[in-house]
């Protein structure tokens, strides 16, 4: 099988088990708008699960997996399954003992850490105690998270995806039933979802286990921790933190800053950021999944050529999912609140404040996304110290956006800001890896580009004209606002589609041919 099929192939499969993560997550937060609505409490629990979520984005799900899988999938490649097996154990047992540490001082140092990422709390001390004390009970998930993603990395480089992209079911499925069942059992009911935030990781970690035995990958103590490919890990993971991870440090400035602005802020951005993530989760991160092991073996056996087909394969398939997709996004923001949220503690004009924050973090969709494939690609050629740079630029360009946004746009302009800062980071990783590895295809990625825009326009217009039939500040009229968006999101996929096959897009015939094989195969 072709590199182009099997990344296609490992994409649809994560694709297909992220959908299921993301309805779940979906439900999930419908869950807690309904029970806890956008303001007081829902803002003490979305800033005190920020930290650990941040460490998992920039430590566990960024710089680990991208330190990680390029040298555990060359041990693979060069050395075979019994050496690798004994850097998997001794990975497993020193990442133990690193997190159970800054777990450790994670509680300890809790309200210094609140204190520090939202000052804006400290004037009302009872949310900042409650900030505190949640987040001293979520703190050890970052150490459950970080060994799933060892785990994932693993499994990935064998190119077995499912049961990595289908764990945090689990940890959704946690956090509904803790909260739905357990939040009348509380004094302060939120913290019923913070037990199930606790019991997700764990939950998410178990099921990874019995996958590893089987694949023969038993996980083991094993302290032999001068092994060359572990000092190797550790020197790529200390750039990767910061360059993979540059997308997640400005959303978590811009969760900082939104604690100095008006009450429900940080709830307003954090929803958007999960209906953001929505498309990301599904196809974003399963093309940057599965595209990573392929450049990890390829830059291993010394072939440029094909990392490139593969990357810039990575880069095409990208622009064909995001494009339409932030179109979409922009177009029903509002709608799609109103069909989910509104409701209980959520009325429409918290919809309408999230709907802002959805449209300016969707204009940066396909840039984030692009972030995510090139920025991998570095770190399979050994190169930490390009991603950091870019990193670094970006990190300055959303500071000063986000100040001088958020004065005149509020919370949506440090959405903005994040979105601005996603495409200076793409422009530069572009620029930067064309001179390392010269050409890759960078005329046919422009001319994708191009052709995504011009489908999307007419599919987006008709998006417009579809959620134009209903009357979404109304509450209630949940089945007519879900036939009315339900009708306007497929019928501009279908328009998307038509447009890309008349304008003759080489990933959409792909598409229609991979859908042809499966309907006559079956």
């Amino acid at each position: 099988m072709s590199e182009k099929k099997n990344i296609a192939r490992a994409a649809g499969v994560l694709g297909f088990a992220t959908i299921l993560s993301r309805i779940m997550g979906m439900v999930r937060d419908m869950v807690v708008s309904r029970l806890f609505g956008a303001g007081f409490a829902t803002d003490a629990f979305f800033a005190a699960f920020q930290i650990p979520n941040m460490l998992r984005r920039f430590f566990a799900e960024g710089a680990l997996t991208s330190a990680f899988v390029p040298t555990f999938s060359e041990c693979y490649t060069r050395e075979g399954h019994e050496k690798a097996r004994e850097l998997a154990n001794t990975c497993f047992t020193l990442l133990t003992i690193v997190m159970a540490g800054i777990t450790i001082l994670g509680i300890c140092f809790s309200p210094q850490l609140v204190r520090l990422m939202f000052p804006g709390f400290a004037a009302e001390p009872s949310k900042l105690e409650l900030t505190v004390m949640l987040n001293r009970l979520m703190f050890p998930y970052i150490f459950f998270v970080s060994l799933v993603a060892l785990c994932m990395g693993i499994l990935n480089t064998l190119r077995h995806f499912f049961t990595p992209a289908i764990s945090t079911v689990f940890l959704n499925l946690s956090m509904i039933l803790c909260a739905a069942l357990l939040h009348a059992y509380f004094t302060v009911p939120i913290v019923s979802l913070a037990v199930g935030v606790l019991a997700g990781g764990l939950l998410q970690l178990l099921l990874q286990l019995p996958v590893l035995w089987r694949k023969g990958f038993p996980l083991r103590p094993r302290f032999d921790f001068r092994h060359p490919a572990v000092r190797r890990i550790a020197l790529l993971m200390g750039p990767s933190v910061f360059g993979v991870g540059v997308y997640y440090l400005n959303l978590t400035v811009g969760n900082i800053l939104a604690s100095l602005l008006p009450q429900g802020s940080v709830s307003y951005l954090y929803y958007a950021q999960r209906l953001f993530e929505f498309p990301q989760g599904i196809f974003t991160v399963s093309v940057a999944q599965a595209v990573l092991p392929s450049m990890s073996r390829q830059a291993a056996e010394g072939d440029l050529d094909a990392l490139k087909e593969s990357l810039r394969f990575g880069l095409r398939l990208t622009l064909f999912i995001t494009i339409p997709a932030m179109v979409g996004l922009m177009v029903t923001a509002t709608p799609i609140f109103s069909l989910l949220f509104m409701g209980g503690e959520f009325d429409f004009a918290k919809a309408e404040q999230c709907g802002r924050a959805l449209v300016f973090y969707s204009v940066g969709l396909s840039c984030v996304a692009m972030v995510r494939v090139l920025a991998p690609a570095f770190y399979a050629l050994k190169d930490t110290r390009t991603p950091v740079i870019t990193a670094f630029v970006a990190f300055v360009a959303n500071l000063l956006f986000s100040l001088l946004l958020m004065g005149p746009m509020v919370h949506a302009g440090l959405a903005l800001a994040s979105s601005l800062s996603a495409l200076a980071n793409m422009l530069l990783l572009l620029w930067f890896l064309r001179r390392k590895i010269g050409p890759f295809g960078g005329r046919g990625i422009v001319v994708a580009s191009v052709k995504g825009v011009l489908a999307a326009i007419p599919a987006g217009y008709a998006a417009y004209l579809a959620i134009g039939l209903t009357d979404w500040s109304r509450a209630g009229a949940k089945l007519v606002k879900s036939g009315v968006l339900g009708g306007a999101v497929g019928g501009a996929v279908l328009v998307y589609a038509l447009a890309s096959l008349c304008l003759k897009s080489s990933e959409a015939g792909d598409a229609a041919v991979l859908v042809r094989k499966k309907l006559l195969r079956r």
